[in-house]
């Protein structure tokens, strides 16, 4: 039976997310059940094509990434794929109606990780676009459940959450990225000759867009404010931990946030949504 197949897709996608970031599984658990496996499927999705220009150094990269990507668009014609990841998605996206062009940009972005590229300012936004914003605006499609006023009235709150959550992705993974990966991300800007004011910097451009993406995360639907809102708390609680370390330590270590302070984070905000406060 189909219904069997697309539940063990779902499935499929839900396992992947526990099994590659445990804070981000974290935060879906803290979303409406209703809502979760579409999560799931999106978070599914964009996983494996990191993969791809992440890790499968010893692959043909770019062709795979090329047949993932065909594979990706068929199903969503189809409305079925073999592959449990790519049906997950296709049944969230065909589901939702989420805008093809919002995919395109992703797998855009994952293109430009297939070579050492020097970003200008012009690329690093693209990327960052690609990348992150638009996988939040998916994310937000489902959090709408479909409402297109709604999702236009929170895209920019969605692109800037998404936006700093991956230059705090790109902070963190500084050591990876550069001395394993050979990139630099950040425009204009020599990794280990970056300064402690080019770091401020780009910190205080996070702060910025946390302070507005906080704004539209309290007025999400109850359905999923509480589970975005954790994900954001870890993040600003990561930010601040990378705010007290050098160049030179991110450079030689990846900064993380313990399971005793995730637990103690969610403990607070889970009182906070309790009474209303977020």
């Amino acid at each position: 039976m189909k219904s069997i197949f697309d539940k063990y897709s779902y499935e499929a996608s839900r396992n992947v997310t526990k099994s590659y970031s445990t804070s981000f599984y974290a935060g879906v658990k803290c979303l409406d059940k209703k809502i979760r496996n579409d999560v799931h499927a999106i978070y599914g999705l964009v996983r494996f094509a990191d993969e791809i220009v992440d890790t499968f150094h010893q692959y043909e990269k770019s062709e795979l990434l090329k047949e993932f990507k065909k594979a990706t668009f068929d199903a969503i014609e189809r409305k079925i794929s073999l592959n449990p990841i790519l049906n997950a998605f296709q049944a969230t996206v065909n589901k939702y109606a989420i805008d093809h062009a919002l995919i395109e940009q992703f797998f855009k972005s994952m293109e430009m990780d297939l070579n050492p590229v020097e970003y200008d300012e012009q690329a690093y936004k693209e990327y960052i676009l690609g990348s992150a914003e638009v996988v939040g605006l998916m994310c937000l499609k489902i959090f709408v459940f479909g409402n297109e006023e709604e999702y236009q009235r929170l895209k920019p709150y969605a692109m800037k959450l998404g936006s700093a959550f991956q230059k705090i992705n790109f902070l963190r993974d500084l050591k990876n990225d550069y001395k394993e990966l050979g990139r630099t991300y950040f425009p204009d800007l020599n990794t280990e000759q970056m300064t402690a004011e080019d770091k401020k910097r780009i910190e205080e451009e996070i702060d910025a867009e946390f302070k507005d993406a906080y704004k539209g995360i309290k007025q999400l639907p109850k359905s999923s404010r509480f589970g975005v809102y954790v994900s954001y708390v870890y993040y600003t609680s990561l930010l601040r931990r990378i705010k007290r370390k050098t160049t030179a330590d991110l450079l030689n270590e990846r900064i993380r946030v313990s399971n005793n302070i995730k637990a103690l984070l969610f403990a607070k905000s889970y009182i906070l949504n309790r009474i209303n406060l977020l």
